[in-house]
């Protein structure tokens, strides 16, 4: 069983207190490793490293340091089975899944390397013939970055990328449940020859190590992604020293199905958006909306498709659905499914706990599609994280844009049409950061990703993905 340590100051080491603890696999919930419970100690340690390490850093020349995140890309390829076997060994996801995360994991590296040396300034006229004015961006400092486990490879290269592209150190804080995809990935930039001090793992006490990275005034930027709840008490924390924060929190996406749309495709987009990762995604459809003159055969095709997949341990090749993550995330989406079996849903397939075939004593549920669905019952307003669809009804478009905007959440939406006069007008109304039209998964490292209301501030990808990252430093001189 492989022990997993802390990697500070470009050295391999345990934590300050000696403790480990065990990291489960959800699809069997046997120990798969140990890895390090660090606490303040440690972080501040990875901090004292950052800060030593940034200046030299921010100097090396942005063509250098593109060209040790090149060298970061080439190797995450080269070791893309190691590092999406990781992925379903502890979080569950299905191998399939793991691989193509492992692909936009390594995107991100590629473009973010690319835009290090697109990092540009402006020299702006003046009102005085003896001034010359400029405007520079520079890196904002050392940051801190916090991340889910349910993306456990690509959020680190999401937060990571940029911040090295822009020329700033990390001290960088994994989801516990999900530490080896991290040690993996901090392994290929030791490979790739980043410096030491540069980037930082810290595994263990989430409140500990969060809280002195928000604490410790050398740590210019706070990174997250987790919930809308701990979000805004990490913004609270930042407010004290004025420092910087983008927020990447939850989600509450509709997916809205027009009488025009082609319904095979809004099937399968529906497939795709909500039972992706067991719908343990932030921007997963968690409300369905169908109009009401093609609800009956949208859910019976919907029904028939969801019954035909295959559920079990995310490490065979031919499965489509893995467990959820832990005991807590089961009885969350119970809690859902009951709630609106008593307020008046049927449950058109599934609505229980799942045994695979193969016996797995994992933290299974079947997919579930609920109908007759109303906004009275918790999976109407509540983040589900699991693999449960409830399909509402609608009978005009101003209904369903008023309903699916209805929310404190919005990071993603989706809808099907084939009026390109409505898409335009549905697209440009719903108040989301991410919009797929005909398209369930618009997601890629060239797009600005991040929400609107609720779900965060700032951007992350494309090529507003560095701003956070950045400065702006106005200088005049007179000549």
């Amino acid at each position: 069983m492989e022990k997993y340590q802390l990697f500070i100051n470009g050295e391999w080491q345990d934590a300050v207190s000696g403790d480990f603890y065990d990291v489960i696999n959800p699809a069997t919930s046997e120990t798969v490793s140990i890895a390090p419970y660090g606490d303040e100690r440690d972080a501040k340690k990875a901090i004292d490293a950052s800060h030593a390490a940034f200046r030299q850093w921010a100097e090396l020349p942005a063509s250098e340091r593109a060209s040790i995140m090149m060298r970061m890309y080439e190797l995450m390829l080269e070791q893309k089975e190691e590092l999406a076997r990781m992925i379903s060994l502890e979080m569950g996801k299905p191998i399939r899944e793991s691989r193509g995360e492992v692909k936009i994991a390594a995107d991100y590296v590629l473009w973010n390397a690319e835009e290090a040396k697109r990092v540009y300034g402006k020299t702006i006229p003046g009102s005085a013939k003896n001034k010359r004015l400029q405007a520079i961006r520079q890196p904002v400092g050392p940051v801190g970055a916090i991340t889910p486990w349910n993306f456990p490879l690509s959020m680190v290269t999401r937060k990571i990328a940029p911040a090295l592209a822009a020329g700033c150190t990390i001290v960088f804080k994994p989801a516990s449940q999900t530490p080896g995809s991290a040690v993996q990935f901090f392994k290929i930039a030791e490979a790739a020859g980043v410096p030491k001090g540069v980037v930082n793992l810290v595994i263990g006490s989430s409140s500990k190590i969060g809280n002195t990275l928000l604490t410790d005034k050398r740590i210019r930027k706070i990174t997250f992604t987790g919930s809308t709840e701990i979000g805004k008490q990490l913004m609270k924390q930042a407010a004290d020293q004025v420092k910087r924060v983008s927020m990447e929190l939850g989600g509450h996406a509709p997916l809205i199905v027009f009488e025009d749309a082609d319904l095979e495709k809004a099937v399968e987009g529906a497939i795709a958006s909500k039972f992706r990762n067991s719908g343990q995604t932030c921007i997963c459809a968690n409300r369905v909306y169908v109009h009401e003159s093609i609800q009956e055969e949208f859910t019976r095709l919907f029904t028939q498709k969801v019954e035909a997949m295959k559920i079990g341990n995310g490490l065979e090749e031919d499965v489509e659905l893995g467990p959820v993550i832990d005991q807590a995330a089961v009885d969350k989406v119970k809690s859902h499914v009951e709630d609106a079996v008593k307020k008046g849903a049927l449950v058109a397939t599934g609505g229980r706990e799942y045994t695979p075939d193969g016996g797995e004593k994992g933290f299974f549920y079947a997919p579930t599609i609920l109908t007759g669905v109303n906004e009275e019952m918790l999976i109407s307003y509540e983040e589900t994280f699991g693999p449960v669809a409830p399909v509402f009804t609608f009978r005009t478009d101003e209904e369903v844009i008023e309903k699916a905007n209805n929310t404190i959440y919005g990071l993603a939406a989706y809808f099907f049409t084939k009026d390109l006069s409505r898409a335009t007008r549905v697209a440009e109304a719903l108040e989301y950061g991410i919009v797929g039209v005909n398209d369930a998964v618009p997601t890629t490292v060239q797009g600005p990703f991040g929400g609107m209301k609720e779900s965060g501030m700032g951007r992350e990808g494309g090529p507003d993905g560095l701003d956070d990252f950045l400065e702006t430093k106005f200088i005049s001189t007179v000549i």
